[in-house]
């Protein structure tokens, strides 16, 4: 790389990073986390030593001092940083909130064997945010933006620190036009696939040999969301997962188990709906009736929150950009007068 040259408009700013091993870590294997924090700015990079001179308009300056100070917090945390964190630290102080990339990626609901459990985005803070806050929480986004998963991790810390005696997981029992009576097997082996990505969330987060003695014990129950019916369900934290495969009806019977000392989260997909026919989605109703009421939140994810592979994120794009151009083309096709 070439020394950055000052001109009228650009000044030079020096960053001092204190110690070898920090250099190591926020330059990456190979300088791989220096190519994303210089493709990320507008400023001009150049590193000799342990000094980082940035060259640039003072406001791009002031950016890149920023990002660099707080990819060095999140270091000092204890944090391997990875091509992903600093492009998710960028974007943090691209939404221009006023908040703080180190306090996001660093937020950790649970550790099991070494792996931390965490935010990676800023909606997703602000989703674990508000399951702490609220009482009921709808999470409504995308495939891969971690509504599940952060759910039940939320759950698993709520059930270890006896905030809840249990956690109930559930979904319905609807998948892609498929029905129950038509897969073969036992009504378990037949539920067994709908309820597997609970499972699979759980593995993560418990001991697997100690999940089925908590699920006899009734500490974890999973089961379809038709077993909820009649019920009511206290001390509990609750999680309804892909609700917007819900009627209007099986939403509003499953708010209404909410019993003392309980909290729910509902999430889902609004764009994914299997439901049959012209039935209503639930999961869309509920946005309307219970918008306002007090304790109830409503936290939206979108692909710029997907943390699966970074293809998953581009897929969701060309989706609604897809759904964008077929809804505008209908409204002109749609109009007086155009045959």
């Amino acid at each position: 790389m070439s020394d950055p040259t000052p001109s009228p408009d650009r000044v030079s700013t020096v960053v001092v990073v204190p110690g070898e091993q920090a250099m190591v870590a926020l330059l990456g294997t190979r300088d791989e986390l220096l190519q994303v924090i210089e493709g990320s700015l507008a400023s001009d990079i150049h590193v000799r030593g342990n000094e980082i001179t940035i060259t640039g308009a003072p406001a791009d300056n002031a950016v890149a001092v920023r990002l660099i100070e707080e990819l060095l917090e999140l270091i000092r945390a204890g944090q391997n940083l990875t091509p992903d964190a600093v492009s998710r630290a960028v974007g943090i102080l691209g939404a221009g909130t006023g908040e703080r990339p180190a306090e996001v990626l660093s937020l950790s609901i649970l550790s099991r064997r070494g792996k931390n459990i965490r935010p990676k985005t800023l909606n997703q803070k602000r989703y674990v945010d508000a399951i702490d806050q609220h009482t009921v929480v709808f999470g409504i986004g995308p495939a891969g933006t971690g509504k599940t998963y952060l759910a039940v991790a939320k759950a698993v810390q709520a059930l270890q620190a006896k905030q809840v005696s249990r956690i109930i997981l559930t979904r319905p029992a609807v998948e892609a036009g498929e029905r129950l009576g038509f897969l073969p097997g036992t009504l378990f082996e037949k539920i067994d696939p709908y309820l597997r990505p609970l499972f699979d969330a759980l593995h993560d987060m418990l001991d697997p040999d100690s999940i089925p003695r908590l699920m006899q014990a009734g500490t974890i129950e999973i089961a379809p969301l038709a077993y909820m019916r009649g019920r009511t369900l206290s001390d509990a934290f609750i999680i309804l997962d892909e609700a917007q495969n819900t009627t209007a009806e099986q939403m509003k019977m499953f708010l209404t188990r909410l019993g003392f000392d309980s909290r729910m989260v509902v999430t889902g997909d609004i764009t994914q709906v299997d439901l049959p026919g012209d039935t209503r989605s639930g999961l869309r109703v509920v946005r309307d009736i219970l918008g306002d009421i007090e304790d109830i939140h409503f936290s939206y994810l979108s692909a710029s929150d997907v943390v699966r592979h970074r293809l998953v994120g581009n897929i969701v794009d060309a989706y609604e950009r897809y759904d964008a151009r077929s809804a505008t083309a209908e409204q002109q096709r749609a109009k007086p007068g155009r045959r």
